[in-house]
C-alpha cells in the first residue's frame, strides 16, 4: 500500500490554508502537468506549481476564478473557467495529458463569506447557492420540487431523520408565501427540529440543498471515469470531500477500478476487463491530523482518497 509521507507546508494564501496539501502532495510526488478542476484560492494549485509542476486550474465559479487570478497572478498557472466534467473542458484535459488530476469538493470559505452568493444562512442571504451563478437557484428547487423530493435530499444529504416533516413544513410554508431568503429555511428548520436546533442542523441542511442546485453527488458519479480516462499512464486522481455521500461514491469508484473482475456473483467465468485499471492509493480515508484541524476547523470532515491508472491504461 502506498505510503502517505508528512511534511512542512508553505504554499498557503494568508487567507486560504490549503486542506491535506502535504498529503495530497506525497499522493503525486512526481507530478509533472496537474490539473486542479476545482481551483477555489488555489492553495493546492500553487503547491504544485511551486514544486515545478505545469498546472492548470479550472473552476466553475467565475467569481471564484477572478478572485484566484489575482491571488496567484505571477505564479504562471494557467486558468480556466467552466464545469471540469463539460466536454469541452474534458477535450482539453485530455489534450494535456495531465499525472495528476485534483478535486477538492464543497464549498470554499470565500463563497460562504460572501452573503450575495446565497450559500449562508446568515439571515437575509438571498437562497441562491449556484455554483456557476447559472441554472436554477436554491429558492427555484425550494418553491417547486415534490415533497417527495424534497424529503429525499435532505434524507440523503443530511441525514436528517426527520426529513419527511421538514419537507412537508416547507411545502407548508411556501403555499402562503415563496422562500426567498435564509431566514425562511432557517424557519422551517426550526419549526421542525425544535428551537434547540442551531448552526449545525442549518449548515448541515443548507449543504444537502446546494448539494441539490448543483447536482454535486450525480455530476461526481458520471465524472470520476471521465476524468480518470483523460489522465497520462500512471497518472494520480485524487479526491477530497467533505460529504458522506461524495466520499461514498469515490470510494466505492476507486475500490472497482482497482479490482480485476466486476462480473456479477455466480459467473461461470469472467466477461468483463480482467484486470484492474490501476491502484488504489488509500485503502482508507486520508483525513487531517488534530494539529491541522486546530488551524484549520474546515478539514475536520475532509476525506482525502487516491487512485493511480496502470502504466499502460491512458
Amino acid at each position: 500500500m502506498f505510503c502517505v509521507r508528512r511534511f512542512a507546508v508553505t504554499h498557503a494564501s494568508a487567507s486560504h490554508i490549503p486542506v491535506l496539501l502535504s498529503e495530497l502532495l506525497a499522493l503525486a510526488p512526481d507530478a509533472k502537468r496537474a490539473v486542479d478542476g476545482t481551483l477555489g484560492d488555489g492553495g493546492h494549485a500553487a503547491a504544485l506549481r511551486a514544486r515545478g509542476a505545469e498546472v492548470i486550474g479550472i473552476d466553475r465559479d467565475p467569481g471564484a476564478l477572478e478572485r484566484a487570478r489575482l491571488l496567484l497572478s505571477d505564479s504562471g498557472i494557467r486558468f480556466s473557467q467552466g464545469n471540469v466534467f463539460a466536454a469541452d473542458m474534458l477535450e482539453a484535459i485530455g489534450r494535456f495529458a495531465p499525472d495528476l488530476i485534483l478535486l477538492d469538493l464543497g464549498v470554499s470559505s470565500f463563497q460562504l463569506d460572501a452573503d450575495a452568493r446565497g450559500f449562508t444562512f446568515r439571515p437575509g442571504a438571498p437562497l441562491d447557492m449556484r455554483m456557476s451563478g447559472e441554472g436554477e437557484t436554491a429558492a427555484d428547487l425550494l418553491n417547486a420540487a415534490e415533497p417527495a423530493q424534497l424529503a429525499a435530499w435532505f434524507r440523503d444529504y443530511a441525514d436528517e431523520r426527520r426529513a419527511t416533516r421538514l419537507a412537508q413544513e416547507i411545502v407548508r410554508r411556501r403555499s402562503r408565501a415563496p422562500l426567498q431568503v435564509s431566514d425562511d429555511l432557517v424557519n422551517a428548520i426550526r419549526a421542525v427540529l425544535g428551537p434547540r436546533s442551531g448552526p449545525a442542523d442549518f449548515a448541515r441542511l443548507f449543504q444537502a440543498v446546494r448539494i441539490a442546485v448543483n447536482q454535486e453527488v450525480s455530476r461526481l458519479e458520471a465524472g470520476l471515469p471521465l476524468l480518470r480516462d483523460r489522465l497520462a499512464p500512471g497518472g494520480t486522481l485524487a479526491v477530497i470531500s467533505y460529504h458522506s455521500g461524495e466520499d461514498r461514491v469515490v470510494k466505492h469508484s476507486f475500490r472497482e477500478w482497482s479490482r480485476d473482475c466486476i462480473c456479477p456473483p455466480r459467473t461461470p467465468r469472467c466477461i468483463c476487463r480482467g484486470k484492474p485499471l490501476g491502484q488504489l492509493l488509500t485503502r482508507r480515508a486520508i483525513t487531517a491530523t488534530a494539529a491541522e484541524v486546530a488551524a484549520n476547523p474546515r478539514a475536520r470532515s475532509a476525506r482525502l482518497r487516491g487512485f493511480r491508472v496502470s502504466p499502460d491504461e491512458a
